[in-house]
């Protein structure tokens, strides 16, 4: 079970990193876009849209990141005084109620995605981009992958409830 864990972690890790790099394009594309503005009175709707489309990576594959690395929301003054197998056993549903709404609103998304492709959406605005489908790709891909590191959750957990009791929790 932790081979797939592994796996699914080095995904989420890998796809974290193209989210940390679009975080940099998208402060560079800021700043180069004020400096086109005030500088040269320019500023072209595609720079804009490319700024709006960065958004999306960084926020839905940084989902699946955050979690790996549990810096998501919790109530970590409950959480704390546990046991090692209560924390396995909260860890064990919260993993299975992730993965469930991830893949979930995956499904949901691809739809709405297919439906941008099938009819060529591109940017309303003259100037803008073309191709809107693929960044609305990213809202399968990122709750995909949001339920994909809640089935490692869910696995990394099961193997601590199915270890003795005097061993530790298995984290990598």
């Amino acid at each position: 079970m932790m081979f797939v864990v592994t796996r699914i972690e080095q995904l989420v890790e890998a796809l974290g990193a193209i989210a940390r790099a679009c975080v940099l394009l998208l402060v560079l594309l800021v700043s180069f876009d004020v400096l086109m503005r005030y500088l040269f009175d320019l500023s072209p709707v595609a720079l804009q849209e490319l700024e709006w489309y960065l958004i999306s990576p960084i926020a839905l594959l940084g989902i699946a990141y955050t979690l790996k690395h549990r810096q998501d929301v919790r109530v970590d003054f409950l959480y704390d005084k546990f046991g090692v197998k209560t924390k396995a056993a909260v860890d064990l549903f919260s993993g299975i109620a992730t993965a469930a709404i991830g893949f979930y609103i995956a499904r949901l998304a691809f739809n709405y995605t297919m439906q941008s492709y099938n009819m060529g959406e591109g940017s309303p605005d003259p100037g803008g981009l073309p191709h809107r489908f693929l960044i609305k790709a990213f809202l399968p891909l990122g709750f995909g992958l949001f339920g994909l590191q809640g089935v490692a959750d869910s696995l990394r957990a099961l193997c601590t409830l199915l270890m003795p009791v005097q061993t530790r929790e298995v984290r990598p």
